[in-house]
């Protein structure tokens, strides 16, 4: 199951491999395989090294945990990614711990070391789907997670399929915007030189 990009541009390998398909394959992801993907998620950077970034992780095995993740989910997406050997939840620390003030760059940073983890992931042909729809105040609720800390987004993750679906989102073309469209010079909107 390969989708890999068409850049306009040389990439990194690995970074042309990475897709988010919705079908993932039966086979369960070892404990010391997650351990791994969270230490590339551990050494991602931060503002002030804040590290603002927290985990619910959740493999098939453990059925309950599972399904509560799956019950957080919005609809549309609860419907794929319950068939994911696992499934996380990215929570943010909203406020600096050295001074108790706004953390706005939290969001960012969980982005930082939720990327991080991806391509440790996709390095070992795992892949993952990061989702925004979730149910917050549902997650907040069910993982009594306290006040100051904000979900942020899922993942879904596992090893591939054995082909890929004839229909649906993972059959779809892969496409990005060209960088003329959102590389600026000089002013907002004017595309740079460079592009």
């Amino acid at each position: 199951m390969e989708k890999p990009a068409v850049a306009e541009y040389p990439i990194q390998e690995l970074l042309a491999r990475r897709w988010s398909p919705t079908t993932f394959g039966r086979r369960s992801v070892a404990p010391e395989t997650l351990r791994s993907l969270l230490e590339a998620a551990r050494w991602a950077a931060s503002s002030f090294n804040e590290q603002p970034w927290n985990s619910i992780v959740a493999p098939k095995e453990d059925v309950a945990g599972h399904r509560k993740l799956v019950e957080c989910l919005v609809p549309a997406n609860a419907a794929w990614a319950q068939h994911a050997p696992v499934l996380m939840l990215v929570v943010a620390r909203m406020s600096f711990s050295r001074n108790g003030k706004p953390n706005r760059h939290a969001f960012y940073d969980c982005g930082a070391a939720s990327a991080s983890l991806t391509m440790q992931a996709t390095s070992l042909g795992l892949y993952v789907h990061q989702m925004a729809g979730i149910d917050a105040a549902k997650a907040r609720e069910r993982f009594a997670i306290p006040e100051g800390y904000e979900p942020v987004a899922a993942m879904a993750l596992g090893y591939a399929a054995e082909q890929i679906p004839g229909s649906g989102r993972d059959a779809e073309p892969r496409t990005r915007r060209p960088q003329r469209e959102w590389v600026f010079g000089g002013n907002w909107g004017s595309a740079s030189p460079l592009v």
